[in-house]
């Protein structure tokens, strides 16, 4: 890339996370009384709708701006703020996200403004996805790092331990997606080859030991999706057998381009760290694949769900017909996502950057056009994304996962996007 395009690049990503993404955002996330952060907001983001605190967001919230506070970028000032913000998420985390009882450690997954925790409408328990503890640990991991808080890290440290101990049992909950234990979801060995990662940093800090554990857990992760979800056509099925098997039905033979996406730039960080530089070129493949299965050929944009044949889901549900994760896929196929997109500016930029392939930089310009054309709000006084479109990209009204309005995706691959490109000028 030659450097005015890689200076273009940057400003414009520059300029999105810092006036559009973070002006909305500040100051109207944080709970300046009960501490922690709000997001229940609308889609549009012109309303908060409720001050529940959900603990997948809060670990997020702590993520973001633990991240912004170590960014070169932004004045000294601006970075304690941020560290300050992290801190204060941090604490609300420390102090309320733990389920109170004899069980193993694990997190609660909502709690009211104050932090007493409560159930879901309809659940009858509170650790209702094991997704919570990942992202809390994440978020905590981060904040151990930035802050070099060692509370912290033992905290996440504790959490992580018990929630991989669990994963491994096969003994936890995938709200909002459950799924039978006949089968096994990308989506687990995915987050924790990324959460194994967010705590490593702190790990190097206060425990080099078990920093040794997590270099484990991330390549065996990544080992387990390469060898087992992914098929001779470079796609990673989203759903397998517990036995490890592709299975011909909907549930077994769709793709979800957006995990495969994400879950690419997990791999490439294990792999610099555990010393496989030869999967670079499996990757790319599963890159080039995932983005020709996912990409809707007659609106544009990626698909939520995707045949592994490409387009719409085309297999019959069969017997799995009742696993929500079939139902969701049947319904929201054609949904246009704002984290999908988010993610595949990413990685089509650092694919480009580690193979040179300008098909990757071609792909990251057709993906960046779509999104800017359909994603950032009309109001331009709001600024944020709008978070999910129907397939030709009309506006829709539909709760993603969960009744929030959630920054992390944007200002993660927008920092990501920051730091790869100045790193292209250095190298430069």
């Amino acid at each position: 890339m030659n450097e005015r395009l890689r200076r273009t690049y940057l400003g414009f990503y520059e300029n999105e996370l810092t006036n559009n993404i973070l002006s909305f955002w500040l100051p109207r996330c944080e709970d300046t009384v009960w501490g922690g952060f709000l997001n229940c907001f609308t889609n549009r983001g012109d309303r908060l709708v409720s001050t529940d605190k959900y603990t997948w967001s809060q670990g997020r919230f702590v993520w973001m701006f633990s991240k912004l506070a170590s960014m070169k970028m932004f004045t000294a000032s601006q970075r304690s703020e941020f560290l300050r913000l992290a801190g204060t998420g941090a604490h609300f985390l420390l102090d309320h996200c733990l389920i109170r009882d004899d069980g193993p450690v694990r997190c609660t997954f909502l709690t009211d403004r104050t932090g007493a925790p409560k159930l879901v409408d309809g659940g009858e328990r509170l650790d209702m996805s094991i997704y919570a503890d990942c992202f809390a640990i994440a978020g905590l991991g981060k904040y151990a790092a930035v802050a070099e808080n060692r509370a912290a890290f033992d905290f996440a440290r504790r959490l992580y331990e018990s929630a991989i101990s669990l994963y491994r049992a096969g003994t936890f909950q995938t709200l909002p997606y459950p799924l039978s234990p006949r089968f096994r979801a990308h989506g687990l060995p995915m987050i924790f080859q990324n959460v194994a990662r967010e705590l490593y940093d702190a790990a190097l800090l206060f425990d080099a030991d078990f920093a040794g554990v997590l270099l484990g857990d991330m390549d065996a992760c990544s080992a387990d999706i390469l060898a087992h979800f992914t098929d001779e056509n470079h796609l990673i099925h989203e759903v397998i057998t517990a036995d490890n098997r592709f299975f011909d039905t909907l549930l077994g033979q769709h793709i979800n381009p957006g995990h495969s996406i994400e879950d690419l730039w997990f791999h490439l960080d294990t792999a610099d760290r555990t010393g496989h530089p030869e999967r670079l070129a499996a990757l790319a493949a599963i890159g080039k694949a995932t983005l020709e299965a996912g990409w809707d050929k007659e609106y544009g944009g990626i698909l939520h769900f995707a045949d592994v044949r490409g387009g719409e889901p085309r297999f019959d549900a069969g017997e799995t017909a009742d696993e929500p994760m079939s139902k969701q896929t049947v319904t929201g196929w054609g949904d246009k996502l704002w984290w999908v997109h988010s993610e595949a500016l990413y990685t089509t930029m650092l694919l480009y950057a580690r193979t040179g392939d300008e098909a990757f930089l071609d792909w990251h310009n057709r993906v960046m056009d779509y999104t800017y054309e359909t994603f950032p709000n009309p109001d331009r006084e709001l600024r944020e994304w709008i978070q999910i479109r129907k397939r030709d990209g009309s506006p829709q009204d539909k709760v993603v996962a969960l009744p929030v309005k959630d920054p992390y995706h944007i200002v993660r691959n927008l920092v990501l996007l920051i730091e790869l490109l100045e790193g292209c000028g250095d190298e430069g």
